[in-house]
């Protein structure tokens, strides 16, 4: 089979290498070292006629809802650009004690899209335009402002996925305002260029006969960076939607199925391509997470199209952290063994709120 995903990754490097390499990427430990960030972190007055919604800048609002009463948790969705749509079935067996609060990251879902299509085709103009609205270090920013807002000392957080690795980096930017994380699946993008070749080559070779040249066609779509910024907010919309489909079949060669719901006018558009752009050409963020003081519990599905070894990485690296395999399960634990989740959770928080230590396995 050809590696049409290791292919295009070059022509993007190459690309990028011409054109953006000198433009602003996300360098973890800078954000706090940068003032006019620093100086945004503040959140303006909230608007109490908007509850559904965290105004965590003049022009930028984040719709969240919550599930449960008592200590509060925050959750980051994945992706990027997919939103939680419902509670986790997983943390509903739980809610008794804990109130999981959902948001929608800036770009997608209900929250501001602060970016619908650019005037000039200036490519160094528009990704520091796009890095300085939707990029990493601002959408990290966003979770310190809701700290801020809603007036927490330290923050529990729930990242899936590419939001585990959000989650994860808003730890290393202040190591000092997480009480304890639990990362979901977090996403391989510590390292770039990937020798894996990373998901989506991954689901090249788990896609069913006689679909590669369709998906190949894809890919040349949707990595199309020579002309990205010719395209709308409602372009990148349908674009990433186009994705699960591929996802999906590569998904049903593990025995599982993707939860319900399928692509949706909520996904991100230009938050998602901002968040390849943010990372830059080639970046390796491993040694950051060294510094991270809090208990760290990974969890990882059995049968995750993801490997292990991603998983096992993040382990190694955090130094107060343990790794859980959920048996039979995949990429959404949470919903497809929703006791098996509960339990390792609720465990985990229990002993990472007394102070006792995480052990590793």
């Amino acid at each position: 089979m050809k590696k049409i995903t290791v292919i295009l990754v070059i022509t993007i490097v190459v690309s990028i290498v011409t054109v953006y390499g000198f433009a602003q990427t996300y360098q973890p430990g800078n954000l706090t070292k940068n003032a006019s960030m620093v100086a945004r972190l503040n959140p303006p007055e909230q608007d109490k006629t908007e509850s559904d919604y965290w105004r965590v800048e003049k022009k930028i609002r984040l719709f969240h809802f919550s599930d449960g009463k008592g200590r509060t948790v925050l959750m980051l969705h994945g992706g990027p650009g997919y939103p939680f749509t419902e509670p986790w079935k997983g943390l509903r067996l739980i809610n008794k004690n804990y109130e999981f609060t959902y948001y929608h990251q800036r770009g997608c879902g209900k929250s501001t899209r602060p970016v619908k299509s650019f005037k000039t085709k200036n490519f160094l103009v528009n990704a520091n335009l796009l890095e300085f609205s939707l990029g990493l270090t601002t959408q990290i920013a966003d979770i310190e402002r809701i700290r801020r807002i809603t007036g927490q000392e330290k923050l529990i957080l729930i990242g899936h996925s590419f939001g585990a690795f959000l989650s994860a980096f808003y730890a290393v930017e202040f190591p000092d305002k997480v009480e304890a994380m639990i990362l979901i699946s977090p996403a391989d993008v510590l390292v770039f260029p990937q020798e894996s070749g990373g998901l989506y080559e991954l689901v090249e070779d788990l896609l069913p006969e006689g679909m590669e040249d369709e998906y190949a066609d894809f890919l040349e779509r949707y990595f199309d960076f020579g002309d990205i910024f010719s395209k709308t907010e409602d372009d990148l919309v349908a674009l990433n939607a186009e994705f699960e489909k591929y996802y999906g079949e590569a998904y049903k060669s593990t025995g599982m199925q993707l939860p319900k719901g399928g692509p949706s006018v909520e996904n991100g558009g230009w938050m998602v391509h901002a968040m390849f752009l943010s990372m830059g050409m080639q970046h390796d963020y491993r040694q950051a997470l060294r510094n991270v003081k809090a208990p760290v519990l990974i969890m990882h599905g059995e049968k995750d199209l993801m490997p292990l070894e991603a998983c096992k990485t993040y382990d190694e690296l955090f130094p107060n952290s343990r790794l859980v395999v959920i048996n039979n399960a995949g990429h959404f634990s949470f919903d497809e063994q929703p006791e098996q989740f509960a339990k390792a959770v609720e465990s985990f928080l229990k002993s990472s709120l007394t102070g006792q230590a995480v052990k590793k396995r």
